[in-house]
């Protein structure tokens, strides 16, 4: 354990979360910028303000550069600072804290970053001032990018430390992280199978990718267009995952999806080698079983827990709409202008529809045939029986039962003919009074006959000894 004060260890934490994923970034771009520089004999006069000009575009700000504007710009590291801002944020975030301090995490997430944009923006302008061809970004989009890019890594790592609390202590459905799951298993088994497709479609356009990489002759340059198509990979998926739902992708005039492909100019780089080239074969409409299987996915997870029709049905509704959400802003995030080509990205009209149409149709068969819905119980309703005319007691003493009927009636069920809130309990009689006795205890003596005739039978007397008189019913005996 640390031996630090509580303030002074959750100052560092907030202050690893403000301006730790971003340092990193900017430490990782001024090592390749620098080492770009120095390969290429240059002089460092424009170094802070390309650094700076790179920071922004990580958080998917477009660079202009001698009148020619780059909004199309990598996913990776976007989806890496995204990534990290998660994981710090997640690390000061207590499960059991209070909201104040989750609320001042979330602030340093935010405030950090945003710092940081307002002076690579006065570096920029600075820089601009020197290199006529760099042009300052404007404000708003450079803020309002940083503060999209970290809000959301932010959101993703407290929901994953307070999110089950949050639902257990609102009036939020239970149902709601099966919902979040559901769609992650979607988004992450689209992107993978294309991922997969992608590179069979290097191994197969093999020799367009290896024209590529020729254009450069040293070691450096090739090194330099691996790295830049690696960076470019997650947009490469997200085209794919566009023409697997039935939408379309494009660069510029080139328009790619599963039933045609028109051709046009494609960047020189090797990762585009992927693309389709026409005449489309019928391979590629392949690609919607893509989509089926990731649909099957998040059937699956939704049917994990069996629950009423009304419930299935809303998880999955959620899970979809959060899984076309995902995919349709990694559309617009991994789309833009770029330069001369014009714009590069995915139609927005079909792409994220198409994706909640596979994931609500597919994915209700799937929970349906999987067992994902059941019924409720339905409740038992006993009526109750009416009464009838009460029986004669001698009409019941004199009816014989048949032993059928005896039988039956024992081992049916015992009906209580009468509710127990309105039964009448049997009144217990008051006990008698007891008169008061005599004081004297010869009253309580009593004589019976069998003493009589033992007199008679010693005395031998006619009942003079007893002092009764034999009457005429008994013998007389005689005497002796």
């Amino acid at each position: 354990m640390e031996n630090r004060p509580v303030g002074a260890r959750q100052a560092r934490e907030l202050l690893r979360v403000a301006f730790g994923p971003s340092v990193v970034a900017l430490v990782v771009i001024a090592a390749v910028t620098l080492l770009q520089l120095l390969i290429a004999n240059s002089d460092m006069t424009g170094a802070f303000g390309a650094i700076a000009s790179m920071w922004l575009g990580v958080h998917q700000v477009p660079v202009s550069i001698g009148g020619r504007e780059l909004g199309a710009m990598p996913l990776m590291p976007v989806l890496m600072m995204v990534w990290g801002t998660a994981r710090t944020t997640a690390a000061a975030t207590s499960p059991y804290g209070s909201w104040f301090v989750t609320r001042w995490v979330i602030a340093s997430a935010l405030g950090g970053p945003l710092l940081i944009a307002a002076i690579a923006l006065a570096v920029i302008h600075d820089a601009a001032s020197v290199l006529t061809e760099l042009q300052t970004p404007s404000a708003l989009r450079a803020f309002g990018g940083v503060l999209a890019v970290h809000l959301i890594g932010a959101a993703i790592g407290v929901a994953s430390r307070v999110g089950r609390r949050t639902v257990q202590t609102t009036r939020l459905p239970n149902w709601l992280p099966e919902a979040f799951r559901a769609a992650s298993a979607g988004v992450l088994a689209l992107a993978g199978l294309c991922g997969v497709v992608t590179a069979g479609s290097l191994v197969v356009h093999w020799s367009t990718m290896h024209e590529l990489f020729a254009i450069t002759d040293s070691v450096f340059g090739q090194f330099s267009l691996t790295v830049l198509s690696l960076l470019y990979l997650p947009n490469v998926v997200v085209g794919a995952a566009a023409v697997a739902v039935g939408s379309s992708a494009h660069i510029g005039l080139a328009t790619f999806s599963s039933f045609t492909v028109l051709g046009g100019d494609v960047p020189a780089l090797p990762i585009l080698a992927a693309v389709p080239t026409p005449p489309l074969g019928p391979v590629w409409v392949a690609l919607l079983i893509i989509a089926a299987a990731s649909a099957v996915a998040v059937g699956q997870q939704v049917a994990r827990r069996p629950a009423p029709v009304h419930i299935a049905a809303a998880k999955l509704v959620v899970a979809s709409t959060l899984a076309a959400l995902t995919m349709a802003l990694l559309g617009v995030a991994g789309g833009g202008r770029l330069g001369n080509f014009g714009e590069v990205g995915v139609d927005q009209t079909t792409f994220g529809p198409g994706v909640f149409l596979w994931f609500t149709v597919i994915g209700g068969l799937t929970v349906a045939m999987t067992g994902g819905i059941v019924r409720r119980p339905r409740r038992a309703r006993v009526a109750a029986p009416e009464p009838g005319p009460e029986p004669d007691a001698e009409s019941e003493a004199e009816t014989e039962l048949d032993p059928d009927e005896v039988d039956d009636a024992a081992t049916g069920p015992i009906v209580d003919p009468e509710p127990r809130a309105t039964r009448q309990e049997p009144e217990t009689p008051e006990p008698a009074a007891v008169p008061d006795v005599a004081h004297d205890p010869e009253e309580h003596f009593f004589a019976d006959d069998f003493g009589a005739d033992f007199a008679d039978d010693i005395g031998g007397d006619t009942g003079a000894d007893t002092g009764r008189a034999p009457t005429d019913d008994e013998p007389r005996r005689p005497a002796d």
